[in-house]
């Protein structure tokens, strides 16, 4: 898969991309959202060993800025996930447009709905979510402990496509 809009690009992860990933996973600073304030500790050979499960990696203009993904949860259902993981390329509305890249393929490609959750502290997201026309389902407090053992809270979000608002 090769998603392109402008000087966008989403793709399958390759084994050289390993090296950025890994220090993306293992940066807590990157990681913390998702429940890892300590990064993942992975290697290299590590990440390259998961590329199959359908990772995909984000350029902008031919550099590497951060990772997304998705699966298929139920017929017509895919959940997704996002992180733009240099920090030069956050607040610039590159996140909202690397979604709606993905969402209209995944909508263009017989999905109906897409589901994702945040964590409940992640504001900015929610904000881009919501923004895409993401519903919020529910919000699930103390559901889940991080790696230093601090509960925390989540936001279920869906997305039908009449909803859907594309930024591209």
């Amino acid at each position: 898969m090769k998603i392109q809009y402008e000087n966008l690009i989403i793709r399958q992860a390759e084994t050289a991309d390993a090296k950025s990933l890994a220090a993306w996973w293992n940066d807590g600073a990157v990681m913390a959202h998702a429940g890892f304030p300590n990064g993942l500790g992975t290697t290299e050979e590590e990440v390259i060993e998961g590329h199959s499960n359908g990772r995909m990696v984000i350029e902008e203009s031919g550099r590497l800025i951060g990772e997304c993904n998705y699966r298929n949860v139920e017929d017509g259902i895919a959940e997704i996930g996002i992180k733009i993981c240099e920090t030069d390329c956050q607040n610039r509305g590159v996140g909202r447009k690397v979604l709606s890249m993905l969402i209209g393929w995944l909508f263009r490609n017989g999905c109906s709905r897409i589901i994702l959750d945040t964590n409940l502290t992640n504001t900015r997201a929610q904000h881009v979510y919501e923004a895409l026309g993401f519903r919020k389902v529910r919000t699930n407090i103390d559901s889940w402990k991080d790696q230093l053992g601090r509960l925390q809270s989540s936001v279920d979000y869906e997305l039908v496509e009449p909803d859907f608002n594309s930024y591209i």
